[in-house]
């Protein structure tokens, strides 16, 4: 005999619902990474590699492009000789820590309770 169907009682999202958004900024490997690190303050990019060293060059550049894009990071010019670049949390940025910092906290729960993770890449959390 199967089961009945249940309704669902979730409300439906809204049309550009909000934690899709939220989630297509977040669900990119290491963009929880670059904007841990990036929540103490401007980095360079190499100190960003320097800080994440699994990190490819190339999927680095293109994470603080894509954040840069949707305005999660700010990237200044600055004038020295040689030229560099520092990246910084703009405000909409700042404001994904708290999220981040609740998703560190889960994840220590399931790490003391013995649950195996996936592969994806980890953030360092102190």
């Amino acid at each position: 005999m199967p089961l009945k169907v249940r309704k669902n009682k979730a409300p439906p999202p809204l049309p550009a619902c909000p934690l899709t958004e939220c989630m297509a900024i977040l669900g990119g490997a290491w963009t929880p990474n670059v904007i841990w690190y990036l929540s103490a303050g401007p980095r360079r990019f190499g100190e960003l590699r320097a800080d994440m060293p699994a990190i490819s060059a190339k999927v680095l550049s293109t994470r603080l492009r894509e954040l840069e894009r949707t305005g999660v990071v700010a990237r200044s010019a600055m004038p020295t000789s040689p030229p560099s670049v520092e990246y910084a949390l703009t405000e909409l940025g700042r404001e994904l820590m708290p999220a981040i910092v609740a998703i560190v906290e889960v994840g220590r729960k399931l790490k003391s309770r013995g649950v195996v993770a996936s592969t994806r890449p980890r953030l360092v959390a102190p």
